[in-house]
């Protein structure tokens, strides 16, 4: 009986799943609104005093988005000031929402991707996974992949959208 080959596993083939490059750890929104006067006026000393007397310990080693729902005009220094409270226990904070905050956090990780390992390269990113992966993240991706690879294909070594192929020299 003819042993049966893996084309698939010779192809030399090179997956990049894009949830190796998830930050783990608690995401959670920390909402200003409540800390304004009838929410929707921030007046500076009761803001003040308002983070003064917050326990951000409870924010320790969480990844933060911080906002504002309300319709109101927020100076920046409030944004500034409440960062500076946070920062000595939160892991990562950004202001916008928690697309942004995962936006930021993926971008990180791909800004410290080694390109060289993928020079001339047959890439297939992968595309389905059990975790939510910004479209951002794939766009980062292929447009970091492009100028060195040889090919750039997305889904599954065995089921691929073609999307890129070196001209040949």
């Amino acid at each position: 009986m003819e042993e049966i080959e893996n084309k698939v596993a010779n192809s030399g083939i090179i997956t990049i799943d894009p949830e190796e490059f998830y930050t783990p750890g608690e995401r959670v929104v920390y909402d200003i609104k409540p800390m304004l006067f009838q929410e929707i006026i921030l007046k500076e000393k009761d803001f003040r005093e308002e983070i003064k007397n917050t326990d951000w310990s409870k924010y320790k080693n969480k990844l933060v988005a911080i906002i504002c729902t309300a319709d109101a005009v927020i100076p920046t220094w409030a944004y500034m000031l409440l960062t500076l409270a946070m920062e000595p226990y939160a892991k990562k904070m950004v202001f916008g929402d928690i697309a942004i905050l995962e936006n930021e956090l993926f971008s990180e990780k791909l800004a410290a991707l080694n390109l060289q390992q993928y020079k001339d390269a047959r890439i297939v990113i992968k595309g389905c996974g059990e975790k939510n992966i910004p479209t951002n993240v794939y766009v980062k991706l292929t447009a970091m992949l492009k100028p060195i690879a040889k090919s750039i294909m997305y889904g599954e070594p065995c089921s691929t959208v073609p999307l890129f192929k070196a001209p040949k020299n």
